[in-house]
């Protein structure tokens, strides 16, 4: 027997280091096939899924290739990069059979949905999969800012991060070989120590509405689902 889900509706939130698979940038297809297969599990299980996905594989607004740009406009430059993922993960999840559906923030009506919070959680209801693209739409906030936005604008019962590492550390666990893991934090212990988790507003806003955040590698083919379950490695910040 398969053990349940500990939570109903959960939102992932994806970097896109996380999806350039082994190359210096760019999509990784298996990279893709691989995360839209972990994600197609955990839909299967009757949990309702959304996404945020990060741009940082193809433009990020604070790398150096951008560094003699206007902040605001290399901003909107990462936001579209983000739906350039956000449209490659549909495209692969239509292809594992998961109903998906990309919101952007910044409207394209040609390519996909404009952001709507009752159309994105009627799609969750209805059993497809919400991929939320361009952040929350404005410059100087990151996307992890947006997931944490749109975990609380859809009710989510907690907010998934898939990162490069197993959990949060005292520091990069590839630099520092002794850097103490955390199986468990409180909100204010990650503002007040600094930890490199999410930025401040995104820790923030989950702490004023109460979200619980779950941190896990998405390189550990099978970690998105035994989170979901309460099994695995993660760090939980609550």
């Amino acid at each position: 027997m398969s053990p349940k889900p500990k939570y109903r509706r959960v939102l992932l939130k994806l970097s896109g280091e996380g999806l350039k698979g082994e190359g210096d940038h760019g999509l990784d297809s298996p990279t893709f096939e691989r995360i839209a297969n972990e994600i197609a599990s955990v839909h299967a299980m009757g949990v309702q899924v959304s996404l945020v996905v990060g741009g940082g594989n193809i433009f990020r607004g604070m790398s150096p290739a951008a560094s003699n740009m206007e902040r605001a406009s290399a901003d909107y430059m990462g936001m579209l990069a983000t739906v350039i993922n956000a449209l490659a993960l549909q495209s692969v999840l239509e292809r594992a059979g998961v109903q998906t559906r990309v919101q952007s923030a910044i409207p394209m009506a040609m390519v996909c949905e404009p952001y709507i919070r009752r159309k994105a959680m009627r799609h969750m209801e209805k059993g497809r999969v919400v991929i939320f693209a361009a952040g929350t739409g404005n410059p100087f906030f990151t996307t992890d800012t947006a997931a944490a936005l749109r975990a609380v604008e859809m009710g989510c019962d907690a907010l998934l991060k898939g990162t490069q590492v197993d959990g949060v550390y005292s520091d990069d666990p590839k630099s520092v070989k002794d850097a103490e893991r955390f199986e468990s934090l409180t909100y204010q212990e990650v503002l007040s120590r600094n930890l490199k988790v999410m930025d401040t507003s995104a820790i923030a806003l989950a702490r004023d509405n109460q979200v619980p955040i779950l941190v896990f590698s998405i390189h550990n083919p099978g970690a998105f689902a035994d989170v979901v379950t309460g099994a695995g490695k993660y760090t939980v910040i609550s």
